[in-house]
């Protein structure tokens, strides 16, 4: 391949950095798993525009609401098998989009994942391109006006 190519947001990582692993099956399951987590939560996987920076980064907004049991803001969905649905499909498109592509299922386990219970599925690991955690200010640094 003679260079990477792709929809901003949907590129695998390995496509863009090597030393994240080779161009493989699992890019296009990293691709997948971006376009679940878009059309279910409703949000285009990049906000320009958003107010923190924490919000910049769709995988990162995701994994903060899920950590914290909030909202995933899941357009028109009112009951709760719907919601549970949803719910399972945003936890399989987290593992669909590991930064490690030996971390990703095979689109067969994906299936299998999507066809069972969302008490079988475990929220993964956040992927490491993930936007840093703010750390607390350290009053020693900061200058203070008296």
């Amino acid at each position: 391949m003679s260079g990477a190519r792709g929809t901003a947001g949907y590129v695998a990582p390995e496509l863009i950095c090597r030393t994240i692993g080779g161009v493989s099956h699992k890019s296009d399951v990293y691709s997948y798993g971006m376009m679940v987590s878009e059309m279910v939560v409703g949000r285009k996987n990049i906000d320009i525009g958003a107010s923190h920076t924490s919000e910049l980064y769709f995988p990162h907004w995701i994994y903060k609401r899920l950590e914290l049991d909030e909202e995933l803001g899941f357009q028109g969905l009112m009951n709760e098998h719907d919601q549970e649905s949803a719910k399972k499909m945003i936890i399989v498109s987290l593992w669909c989009i590991q930064t490690d592509p030996s971390n990703r299922p095979p689109m067969s386990r994906v299936v299998d994942m999507l066809k069972g219970s969302l008490d079988s599925l475990q929220i993964p690991p956040k992927p490491f391109l993930s936007s840093p955690p703010r750390s607390p200010v350290d009053r020693s640094t900061t200058m203070e006006s008296s």
